[in-house]
């Protein structure tokens, strides 16, 4: 199984998904049974690390995303993996004009699928600490949720 996840920029949210589902799957015992990766929409971040505040905020909670490195989602994405989980409605909107017609990837809001309280995962970008323990809070039980469902399909 092949599972994408995307934000904007690739350096706050969608790369703390990756990771903290990396680390879920780890855990769980199936990290040999699914790949992770994350992109963005855009190209402006591209080969750069997460943002530094996204660090801190993972490494508190025991994560290192610091070998990560940003890039731009693409129209092969569709083809390669077998989920792609936007952030918000806009990088869904971005991703559903991308995605080709005959494409084999499941797409939809990460939220939505696996947390149901909210749809969005917020963009802490211009938000301050705290904007980053909240995308922590909500990334961690949707991935939470997420890995129960990998478990009931392998």
């Amino acid at each position: 199984m092949r599972i994408l996840f995307v934000c904007l920029g690739n350096i706050c949210r969608s790369p703390t998904a990756e990771g903290v589902l990396r680390h879920q799957l780890q855990l769980a015992g199936l990290a040999t049974q699914v790949e992770v990766a994350s992109a963005g929409t855009g190209d402006w971040h591209v080969g750069k690390p997460p943002d530094s505040r996204t660090l801190k905020a993972a490494a508190r909670r025991g994560y290192d995303f610091s070998a990560q490195r940003a890039q731009q989602v693409s129209a092969g994405d569709f083809a390669a993996y077998d989920l792609i989980l936007a952030m918000d409605q806009s990088n869904l909107r971005d991703l559903e004009r991308l995605r080709p017609a005959h494409a084999r990837a499941q797409l939809d809001l990460f939220l939505r699928r696996y947390e149901g309280a909210v749809d969005e995962v917020p963009d802490p970008y211009y938000e301050g600490e705290q904007g980053f323990e909240q995308v922590l809070d909500l990334i961690e039980a949707a991935c939470s949720e997420l890995v129960r469902e990998i478990k009931g399909r392998l």
